[in-house]
């Protein structure tokens, strides 16, 4: 039972107009956010999916910007790639002409002077930057200059040349995620892109007698491989072939010294990580020399660079010894080459991978936006035909009100 007072209609009405306010006050905030979920208990179940929705859309969104990062700069190193593969040409042409015996000494030596400004363009394109100024062929070293040169008096020249490059960086390469828990690698080592041949390391110790004295672990061209207490010479050989890296270890058969050589033209990186198993094998001096330059005393090193081939063929012409040019020379050069187009294919296809990441995920994360319209997009049509109802209804509300704040409990009482 409800008793009628003079105050009935007023707290009637005034409960009535706060609902109403409060539904209109609802429609316009979602009119000005263009959301149709302004508070959680609006729609649980969808607020759920939209929280979803926009993390993974940002996510996806930051794929397809690290896959169109990595392509811009597998396109930029193509460039400087196959600029010096032009230069690379260039040079062998004059490598088979010096080899041809019918040029005297002056001619070698005007040849000479070519091959070197060739040279120094070579080592420019080693030491490119990119736009932020980051060493595109230095591994993850990137605010280093990739190759230090060496500059010596050659015979046959009145003024310094180059006579050797060192490199500043380093093996290491980054993982870019280009999707969930999927990377795509960016692998710049300048000592792979620029080098000619496989590279052999001859140890200088007899290693038949050798045994671990401890646990520890060594580095071979980045690749850990651990060795166990009272491994000998046979196991290490063992676990370095097994561990995949491009690297092959054997048994010197006439020295019994531990050797070591590259499936691939790059120069190779050892060294002790934990313990002292290769100073041990006289293969590294200590373990606080870093690499590439830490082989011990009397370890033989073969294999070279591009540069030290280019080098080799310069010196050649100015001493005008025709049978280097035509043998070792011209060798190295065509190693160079092919190693350089290997490396240009490579990137190549990994560009091509980048941009078809980049292009899958511009798609997802246009799916994904259509899936968020869905879940917590207005349906403006509706709300606006909602807040004129609402509107007119407060209207009409108002309006009655007005006619019943007159009556009394004496208009019961008739």
């Amino acid at each position: 039972m409800q008793r009628i007072s003079s105050n009935m209609n007023n707290r009637n009405t005034q409960s009535n107009l706060r609902l109403q306010e409060s539904r209109l006050n609802k429609v316009n905030n979602q009119i000005g956010s263009q959301q149709k979920i302004q508070q959680l208990r609006d729609d649980p179940i969808a607020a759920g999916h939209l929280v979803r929705y926009q993390s993974y859309v940002n996510r996806i969104n930051n794929f397809e910007k690290n896959a169109k990062t990595l392509s811009d700069e597998f396109s930029l190193r193509e460039g400087y790639m196959n600029d010096s593969l032009q230069i690379m040409q260039r040079i062998r042409e004059l490598a088979v002409t010096g080899a041809n015996g019918i040029y005297n000494q002056d001619d070698l030596k005007n040849m000479a002077m070519e091959v070197d400004e060739l040279l120094k363009q070579l080592v420019q394109n080693a030491n490119a930057v990119n736009a932020d100024g980051n060493s595109l062929f230095a591994g993850t070293n990137t605010k280093a200059t990739a190759f230090d040169i060496e500059m010596g008096n050659v015979e046959g020249s009145g003024i310094p040349l180059i006579q050797n490059l060192r490199y500043n960086g380093n093996i290491e390469s980054n993982q870019v995620e280009v999707d969930e828990n999927k990377y795509l690698v960016n692998d710049n080592s300048g000592v792979k892109t620029f080098w000619a041949e496989n590279q052999m390391i001859f140890g200088a110790r007899d290693a038949t007698q050798w045994q671990a004295s401890g646990d520890s672990v060594i580095s071979i061209d980045g690749v850990e491989v651990e060795i166990s207490q009272g491994d000998n010479v046979y196991a290490l050989i063992s676990k370095i072939n097994d561990s995949g890296a491009a690297v092959k270890a054997s048994l010197d058969p006439v020295r019994n010294a531990l050797n070591f050589e590259t499936t691939d033209a790059r120069q190779l990186w050892v060294n002790d990580i934990q313990g002292s198993s290769l100073y041990e094998l006289g293969i590294i001096k200590d373990s606080s020399q870093k690499p590439p330059y830490n082989f011990g005393d009397g370890v033989r090193v073969s294999g070279g660079s591009m540069f030290d081939s280019v080098i080799a063929f310069r010196n050649a012409l100015l001493a005008g010894d025709q049978e280097s040019i035509g043998g070792r020379v011209l060798g190295t050069i065509d190693l160079g080459i092919d190693n350089l187009v290997t490396r240009i294919a490579k990137n190549g296809a990994e560009y091509e991978r980048a941009q078809l990441n980049a292009t899958r995920n511009s798609k997802v994360a246009l799916d994904v936006t259509q899936m968020i319209a869905r879940e917590g997009d207005l349906d403006f049509t509706k709300a606006v035909t909602d807040m004129k109802m609402l509107d007119y209804t407060n209207q009409a509300t108002l309006s009655q009100a007005g006619k019943m704040y007159s009556s009394t409990l004496l208009n019961y009482m008739r």
